[in-house]
Parts: C-alpha cells; sequence; structure tokens
C-alpha cells in the first residue's frame, strides 16, 4: 500500500518537475535559436560552444552530478534518522565548503584555460584557439555559481519542494538571452541591427551574459530555501560525518555521472578536426535530444533520488524496489516515443526552430542527421539519471563508476572507428554515444537487480513490448506528416510549419498514449487516475 502511494505521489511530482523543466528547455531552445540566427554555424560560434564546455561539463559532473547525487542522498537520509535541525547543520557546512573550494577551482580554470582548450579542442587553429581561451576565462565563474545553486536544488528537493528549483534554470536562460542581446549589441555596435554581424566583441556579450543567468538561477532559490527553514552560516566543522560520507560518494559519484559528458567533450576533439561546423551541428543535436531527456529522464529522477533515498536509510526494501521499478518504466514511456518523433521529424524540427538568419538549409540537413543518431539512445540516457544515482542509496558508489570508465573507453575506440573506417564523419560520433548509453543501462539494470534480488524485470519488458506496438501508430502518423506535407511543401512558411508540426505532434501523442492506455500499461493508468482525481470526475 505504501509503495503505491509512494508511486502516485512520485507521478503527481513528476508532472509538476516535468512542467518546470519544459518551461525551462523551451526557454533553452530559444537560447539555441537566437544565438544560432546572430551568429550561425561558424568559427565564432564553434570558439563559444567549446569555451563554455569546459565549465559546463564541471556543471554536469559536479555541482548537478557528483555534489547533487551525494548530497541529497545524505541530507535525505539525515532529515530520516536525526531530523531537520542536524540536516540544516550539516547543509551550513556542505554550502561552506563548496563555496571556497569552487572558487578554487574557478580561479584554477582561468588561469589553465590554453590547457584546457588544448585538451577538448587541439584541432583548432592559433587564432580561433586564442579566441576561446579568452571566452573560458570569462566564464570559468559560472561553475561557482551553478554549484551553489545544485545544492539548493537538493536542499528543496530533499523537502519535497521540486517546482521552484526545476524553474530555476528558466532564469539561467532568461539571464543569457536578455543580457546576451542586449551586451552583444552594446559590445559590438550593429549598422543593421536586424540584419547583424557580430564578431568576437559579441561573443564576449553572450559570455558575460551566462554568469548573469548563472547568478539568477541561484538567487531565485533562496526565498524558497529561507521559506522551509534553512538559515546559512559559515560552518567549518568539516570533520562530520555526514560531510566525510558526502566526499567519499562525491569522487564515484563524479566519475559515474561523468558519461555523458566525457563522451560529448571526446566527440568534440574528434570533430574540432572536421574543419567549422561539426561541433555547432553536434551541440545542436544534443541540446535538442536533451530537451526531452530533460523534460522526462532528468524529472523522474529529480523525484526518484529523494524517495529511494530514505526507503533504503529506513530500510524499505520493498519501497525501494517498487519505486525503483515504476520510475524506470516511467521514463520508458515518455522517452520512446520522443525518440521516434525525433528520428523521423529531425531535418522539419529543425528546419523549423533553428533555420533563421545565418544557419543555413546544409547546417539543417547536417544537424539532423546527428540528432537522429542521438536520439537512438535517448531512453537509455534518462534511464541511465534514474538507475545510476539509487546505488548511492544502497551504499554500492563504485558499481556505476566503474561502468562510466568502461563506456568512455567504449565511446573512444566507436568513436575512431565511426570516424576513420566506417568514414560516419559527425553522424558517427553520435552514433557510438548512444550505443553508450544504452549499454550503460543494460549493465546498470543487470547490477541493480542482483543487488535488489528482483526489479520487476517480466513488468518491464512487457511495458517495453506494449510501447513499442503503440509506437507504430506515432510512427506512422511522423512518417505521414514528412511523407505528404514537409517533403512536398520544402518552401512553407515558418507558420504553416508549425502548425502542421504541432498538429503531428498531439495527433502522435494522443494515438501513442491512447494506445498504451488500451494496453494496459500501468504507469499511463496511473497518470489517467490523477487526473481523474484531481478534477473529480470520470474522463
Amino acid at each position: 500500500m505504501a509503495a503505491a502511494a509512494s508511486q502516485r505521489i512520485s507521478t503527481r511530482a513528476t508532472g509538476v518537475v516535468g512542467i518546470a523543466i519544459l518551461c525551462s528547455r523551451v526557454l533553452g531552445l530559444i537560447r539555441e535559436v537566437v544565438f544560432a540566427a546572430m551568429f550561425g554555424a561558424t568559427r565564432n560560434m564553434d570558439a563559444f560552444l567549446t569555451a563554455f564546455r569546459a565549465p559546463n561539463m564541471l556543471r554536469d559532473l559536479f555541482a548537478e552530478g557528483a555534489l547533487s547525487t551525494a548530497f541529497v542522498t545524505t541530507f535525505s537520509r539525515r532529515i530520516a534518522t536525526e531530523g531537520n535541525q542536524s540536516a540544516w547543520d550539516l547543509a551550513s557546512k556542505v554550502a561552506t565548503l563548496a563555496l571556497i573550494f569552487m572558487s578554487a577551482v574557478s580561479l584554477l580554470g582561468v588561469i589553465f584555460a590554453p590547457v584546457l582548450i588544448n585538451i577538448l579542442a587541439p584541432g583548432f587553429p592559433l587564432e580561433k584557439a586564442e579566441l576561446t581561451v579568452l571566452l573560458t576565462r570569462i566564464m570559468f565563474p559560472f561553475i561557482l555559481l551553478v554549484s551553489l545553486a545544485a545544492l539548493v536544488m537538493g536542499m528543496l528537493n530533499a523537502r519535497h519542494v521540486f517546482g521552484v528549483p526545476a524553474m530555476a534554470s528558466s532564469f539561467f536562460n532568461l539571464g543569457s538571452i536578455v543580457g546576451g542581446v542586449a551586451l552583444c549589441y552594446w559590445l559590438d555596435p550593429q549598422p543593421d541591427w536586424r540584419h547583424p554581424h557580430f564578431g568576437e566583441r559579441g561573443l564576449i556579450g553572450l559570455s558575460i551574459a551566462t554568469l548573469i543567468g548563472g547568478l539568477l538561477q541561484l538567487a531565485v532559490q533562496l526565498p524558497s530555501l529561507r521559506r522551509i527553514g534553512f538559515r546559512f552560516h559559515p560552518d567549518f566543522k568539516w570533520r562530520d560525518p555526514g560531510v566525510r560520507t558526502i566526499l567519499g560518494m562525491m569522487g564515484p559519484a563524479m566519475i559515474a555521472a561523468s558519461a555523458v559528458q566525457v563522451n560529448v567533450a571526446v566527440n568534440s576533439i574528434f570533430a574540432s578536426g572536421m574543419g567549422d561546423g561539426p561541433i555547432t551541428w553536434l551541440n545542436i543535436a544534443f541540446r535538442l535530444m536533451q530537451l526531452p531527456l530533460g523534460i522526462f529522464g532528468v524529472a523522474v529522477a529529480t523525484v526518484t533520488l529523494p524517495l529511494v533515498s530514505r526507503s533504503a536509510a529506513v530500510g524499505n526494501t520493498s519501497e525501494f524496489r517498487s519505486a525503483l521499478a515504476h520510475s524506470v518504466r516511467l521514463v520508458l514511456l515518455l522517452t520512446i516515443p520522443a525518440a521516434i518523433g525525433l528520428i523521423i521529424l529531425a531535418e522539419p524540427i529543425i528546419h523549423l526552430i533553428y533555420q533563421h538568419g545565418r544557419f543555413t538549409q546544409a547546417a539543417t540537413i547536417q544537424t539532423a542527421a546527428a540528432l537522429r543518431f542521438y536520439a537512438i539512445g535517448l531512453a537509455g540516457y534518462s534511464a541511465d539519471k534514474v538507475l545510476a544515482p539509487a546505488f548511492y542509496a544502497l551504499d554500492k558508489r563504485h558499481l556505476p563508476m566503474f561502468v562510466s570508465l568502461t563506456s568512455i573507453a567504449v565511446n573512444f575506440s566507436l568513436n575512431w572507428f565511426f570516424t576513420f573506417h566506417l568514414h560516419l564523419g559527425h553522424r558517427g560520433l553520435a552514433l557510438s554515444t548512444s550505443v553508450v548509453a544504452i549499454t550503460n543501462f543494460f549493465f546498470l539494470y543487470l547490477m541493480m537487480r542482483h543487488y535488489t534480488r528482483r526489479l520487476e524485470t517480466g513488468a518491464l519488458l512487457k511495458t517495453i513490448a506494449k510501447l513499442l506496438v503503440a509506437g507504430i501508430g506515432l510512427a506512422a502518423v511522423c512518417w505521414l506528416a514528412l511523407t505528404f506535407f514537409f517533403a512536398m511543401y520544402p518552401h512553407a512558411t515558418d507558420w504553416q510549419n508549425l502548425v502542421v508540426m504541432l498538429i503531428t505532434i498531439c495527433s502522435g501523442a494522443g494515438i501513442f498514449f491512447g494506445g498504451a492506455y488500451l494496453l494496459r500499461v500501468a504507469e499511463v493508468h496511473d497518470v489517467v487516475d490523477l487526473v481523474r482525481r484531481k478534477f473529480g470526475r470520470g474522463l
């Protein structure tokens, strides 16, 4: 009974987080569209994206990866076993440590930026590399701001406050967009403001705006943190067992969370020697793939981690297994249809969103090719985000680390094979990342099933089979739209493309989820039950 209640709470909270992340991801998409229209798939945009990759990778590995996972797990346990005041004391200690340590990391990033760029983009010519180093030095303090923001997000999530922290990244995107556009025009004035040709000074404006966005992401969460009772005070008593536990988890967690970002960085290293464009194509494709990944995969993982951590802390193995198995099935329900849509409609989606200003039809075709291969691994990416943190609740921290280390080596080997032997170019780089994500899921699932004795595997396989059957209808709708509109009317207006795209998405989603409901997919019935209870009447 408790497990069923937890599943309902998880589904409802996932919806709240998913909506908040949807807003953030849409704004992130707008940010990418604006920047692509302003700079195109050019040398300058390659430099900016590569410069941002270093602090952004640290954000995913450290702030929103290792620190968040280790802190939420330990903080949730502390609440369950010692109460709120002990948990708040632990939070002050960790916040003080994070502030000092990440300030030092930011300083080191500024000093050693040339070394970082030489590693991330060894194929850049000298002038392009120097520009990338300058932009990296401007943006590196971003990691300090988002580390503190991730810590605050962890405290709020552990207290079951999900909406505000999920919306926080929307303010990062707002600050980046508004600040970036304003600073571009201020630092690099244009004779024709409607058709700008920004240079290096405009890129500096974008870099400064990244810091503005990071500051907003932190600041917007602070009022909610105060309302739930946290009062920060500098605390240097780092011998606390909780602090030691967090630090002990962070090393393995950082490596475990590193697979996707390290693999993307490896992709950039290979792509840096392919001329101008591939880095931007891969970055845009990966960003588009991250839209459903964030809305669904991250949302489910965010809600699941505090629940399984508390279940493990009090020894409720049954609830732990049930919640985790439900979350895996839920994330597959949400990401499998998204992957089908992205694979079939890759080119019209990119044409609609990005093909403006200096972003050309040729860039659309190349980006769509990368998106299709990235989308193959979407369900694997998302399920990994649910499974990997759960090992920390069981104190099996080294297992995800081992899988990630193996996957990085496999990804490098596949990149080499696909690029130099099969000559797939940037498409091969995207494909290798997807293969690794699916492989990671396979091994993580088998290991979790071993340690939990069972993980409702039969229900999972039945769910996947039902989702694939329901996906046939979705694929048919997407194919009809592609064949009889997008391919036949390549010069249709943006409004016409938008209307047809929305009709296709709504029709395809309706057919998919309707089919899943008729096939008795349990998670779809959970959502329907929630809506019925919410509105007090049957559908």
